[in-house]
């Protein structure tokens, strides 16, 4: 198979708002940025989805002028104070910056706001107060929207779409010559990259290369992430030897709606419960104080497991939202969430929302500090595949927007510095770097055999390394999933390289390693939950 060579400054993998925000803050530096996704447009991933909103600052009163305190104390209390308290305070000090500058002058993204022209702040379950700022109930759009019309306009941003990345290129791993295994630090070079356009994998060397790939909720049944959310980044970066963190912490978004049409479900946002809608079990019962003083406001992991209880309990195969409390115009006020209901039949000013808990945000993965630097030379990582510690146990609703745009803006700024500051790749190990091979020449990506197996990597993830955890169902996990990685790594390497067969490749790596880190953890805290 043909390769295709090319050498850039920086490369980042990944197009939400963490890869092109710290486009952006690059390309705004002066420097040259070739920015890879794998869809069809800037737009495809998780970013877009979002529906809440993201946090702001509380409006200030004489008593608190500013929100950071208040926002760090709820932040530690959804992460059940396993967060990184370094990440907590800086997210909380340059967040309100960040979202001025970025979003409000720059993309310019219409956020609600009120008759008198300030901001329409809302709130959401694990929030002390109204912060979090939304353009009705399709915030993440807007802000794609916003920020991909500046990406399209900069002259130093190159985008290439419909690019599955395979694997990172290291110095230790990848060069030819035996000399660069000696040296003692290893140094990320790039990546293999998958052009689906021609078939054809391409050599992208890079000074410098970012991870913004996302999350992993594709790897559970019912998830309401995107298709291409398999792990990539988590799965390249475990096999060049970079430190992960927080693997077995997978936050289940309590609402999803109950619809058997695809692996996505349709996100039903918690701005609705912070608005006044109710969780109510199949006799219509509002259950949720029974489980937490807090009620439907209650963080995720909370709600979750109790609605899992419920529906044990029970054997209800879901639970209802009724959104009667809402005060606000429903269909105005959430136009997403009314518009995807009504075209699964469903009148919600009429009926209670049919919903059921889905995998929704990673907490974990490439372990990184407050600039995004990974402890791989050269490699950054930022948004959702990266663990910051900002999150601990469990997100706090509406923080993943945020953590993607600061850690966007300051991965960029860090490292436009080094692009200056340190030299590139030299021109020796950059020839060291063999193009491509792959031992496989059977064109055995059969869907038949790729959906069997992504079956039973989905049902063994949800069913024994979902929202109830024990170590019984931990160990099978680790078995099953241990011989299908097996044997999914001797088919890849038999078979001719695909889409398919890449997303297969990660995925089924991406749960192994999460199932190993759940089977470590012998302690039940956030979302984490052993049930034993």
């Amino acid at each position: 198979m043909n390769s295709i060579r090319r050498h850039v400054p920086v490369l980042i993998i990944g197009s939400g708002v963490a890869g092109c925000t710290a486009a952006l803050t690059l390309a705004d530096s002066g420097c040259d940025v070739l920015l890879l996704n794998a869809g069809d447009r800037l737009a495809d991933g998780n970013s877009e989805l979002a529906q809440g909103g993201i946090i702001y600052q509380a409006n200030p009163t004489p008593e608190h002028p500013s929100d950071a305190p208040a926002l760090e104390k709820d932040i530690l209390v959804a992460g059940h104070n396993y967060n990184y308290n370094k990440a907590v305070s800086f997210l909380c000090a340059q967040g309100p910056q960040c979202v001025d500058e970025v979003l409000i002058k720059r993309a310019q993204v219409p956020f609600d706001r009120n008759e008198d022209g300030t901001f329409n702040l809302t709130r959401e379950g694990g929030h002390s107060t109204q912060r979090i700022l939304h353009c009705a109930d399709f915030s993440g759009r807007a802000i794609m929207e916003g920020l991909t019309a500046q990406v399209l306009a900069h002259p130093r941003i190159t985008r290439l779409h419909r690019r599955a990345a395979i694997d990172l290129l290291t110095s230790h791993h990848h060069a030819k010559a035996s000399q660069y295994r000696y040296e003692v630090r290893n140094r990320c070079l790039g990546a293999y990259v998958l052009n689906e356009e021609t078939g054809e994998t391409e050599t992208i060397l890079a000074d410098w290369t970012v991870l913004a790939t996302g999350g992993v909720g594709q790897v559970f049944l019912h998830s309401t992430n995107s298709p291409g959310c398999v792990g990539t980044g988590m799965s390249m970066a475990f096999r060049a030897g970079v430190d992960l963190a927080n693997l077995e912490f997978m936050q289940f978004h309590p609402t999803a709606l109950y619809e058997e049409r695809s692996n996505r479900r349709s996100l039903i946002t918690e701005a609705m419960r912070g608005e006044g809608a109710r969780l109510l079990d199949s006799k219509g019962r509002a259950f949720m104080l029974d489980h937490d003083p807090r009620g439907d406001l209650a963080p995720r992991d909370v709600v979750a497991q109790a609605m899992m209880d419920e529906m044990l309990h029970t054997g209800a195969p879901c639970l209802y939202l009724d959104v009667s409390g809402v005060e606000q115009d429903v269909p105005t006020r959430f136009p997403t969430v009314y518009e995807k209901c009504r075209e699964a039949g469903i009148d919600i000013l009429k009926e209670p929302i049919p919903v059921v808990p889905a995998a929704h945000y990673f907490c974990g993965g490439v372990l990184t500090d407050v600039h995004g630097r990974t402890s791989l030379h050269g490699l950054y990582a930022i948004g959702e595949c990266a663990c910051t510690g900002l999150h601990g146990a469990n997100r706090l609703a509406s923080t993943s927007l945020l953590e993607a745009l600061v850690w966007g803006v300051s991965s960029g700024k860090d490292l436009a510095h080094r692009v200056v500051a340190e030299s590139g790749l030299p021109k020796a190990l950059a020839a060291a770097i063999p193009d491509w091979r792959h031992e496989g020449d059977e064109r055995r990506d059969d869907p038949a055999l790729v959906a069997q197996d992504w079956t039973n990597i989905r049902n063994t993830m949800w069913n024994y390394v979902g929202i109830a955890r024990t170590e019984a169902r931990l160990r099978r996990a680790f078995e099953d999933m241990r011989d299908l990685v097996r044997h999914i790594h001797d088919f890849y390497k038999r078979t001719r390289i695909s889409r398919r067969l890449v997303d297969l490749f990660h995925g089924s790596q991406t749960s192994y390693i999460i199932t190993q880190a759940a089977l470590r953890n012998k302690v039940s805290i956030g979302c984490h939950h052993r049930v034993d």
